[in-house]
């Protein structure tokens, strides 16, 4: 029988772009966590192979459902596990704290303790984030020769990357205290087709694309646009999760990933605005209930560890990443689909 992979969150944004990737680049049975009332406009494209049973599955449970966790990790007993399920958007964090600290710390909890009691020879990758880090301070950076590695220290700025910090530290719990192969992530700011639109680049490339349609008059509304990003795409980003997994797998290692594109969250703005044909009738405009009350503003990834250790390299510009996700929402709108104004 050949391997079998559960992704907690598929439906989201990396969670579908990795059931795309493992679908075409491996034999495995892959399962996929998701709540009962989850959309599944991100894997539209599979359902016809999920209703037919062809090396794909949905399987329902909750993170904050400790039954339904452990029912799913023993009726898969997964060899491979993508832990990317989570409460993602930081400005929510500030407004659900608790959910978001529930969700993300003992969410996470629940699914390696599921995993230390069915399938403690799972090889088990923890998603944190780069948000762990926080609010770098520039004498730090340059100690650091102008890039974060993973050994800087921790300053959370938000409620969600405290919840971050807390899955960090779990997954190498669970690997030094219980032998288990988990290995966690820092992973950089990442885009592409499918990322939600409470997101500075989706929000904006969905307002463009709205602007173009006529839906909405061609004010582009924004939040904080001197916040430094490195950006990658999502499918580069699933790919290193790959590699991760399967290339020598250490545990309870801990790997910053990230692209090579680095600069400000205004600079990204003004390279989507230079893709549209209305770009000179678009006015900018900051909106107060945008800005978060503080914010990880300093975000150059070292990923020399994880270049080292797996060989893995970013392939896909940072203008294809944009092209592509301005497309993405440019394709939505042409559908008729309606959306919020955020």
């Amino acid at each position: 029988m050949g391997k079998k992979v559960l992704i907690t969150g598929i439906t989201g944004m990396v969670g579908s772009h990795l059931a795309d990737f493992l679908m075409k680049e491996t034999d495995w049975e892959i399962y996929g966590l998701c709540r009962w009332r989850s959309p599944l406009d991100n894997i539209s494209h599979l359902i016809d192979d999920i209703n037919a049973k062809k090396r794909i599955h949905l399987v329902y449970g909750d993170l904050r459902d400790a039954v339904s966790i452990d029912n799913v990790v023993r009726e898969v007993e997964p060899d491979y596990v993508f832990h990317l399920a989570a409460q993602s958007y930081p400005k929510t964090s500030f407004d659900a704290p608790l959910d978001t600290l529930d969700t993300n710390i003992e969410g996470t909890a629940r699914v390696l303790e599921a995993l230390r009691k069915h399938a403690p020879g799972a090889i088990i990758h923890v998603c944190a984030s780069s948000e762990v880090f926080g609010r770098v301070k520039p004498e730090k950076l340059k100690e650091m020769g102008g890039v974060i590695n993973e050994e800087c220290t921790f300053h959370p700025a938000s409620p969600y990357a405290i919840s971050k910090v807390g899955t960090d530290l779990l997954g190498r719990y669970y690997a030094e205290a219980y032998g288990m192969t988990v290995m966690t992530t820092r992973m950089f700011t990442h885009t592409g087709p499918r990322r939600g639109d409470v997101f500075a680049e989706s929000t904006f490339a969905k307002q463009i694309a709205m602007i173009e349609s006529g839906l909405i008059p061609p004010t582009l509304k924004v939040g904080n646009l001197h916040s430094l990003r490195t950006f990658a795409d999502v499918r580069d980003a699933v790919r290193a999760y790959y590699m991760l997994v399967t290339i020598n797998p250490v545990p309870g290692e801990y790997y910053n990933i990230g692209g090579q594109y680095t600069c400000t969250v205004g600079d990204m703005l003004n390279f989507l605005l230079s893709l549209s044909p209305m770009k000179d009738d678009i006015r900018v405009e900051v909106d107060p209930e945008r800005l978060r009350p503080i914010d990880a503003d300093l975000q150059i990834p070292d990923t020399s560890k994880f270049t080292a250790h797996t060989g893995w390299k970013p392939q896909i510009s940072f203008e294809q990443t944009m092209t592509d996700l301005l497309n993405y929402w440019r394709d939505r709108v042409k559908r008729g689909e309606r959306f919020l104004q955020r």
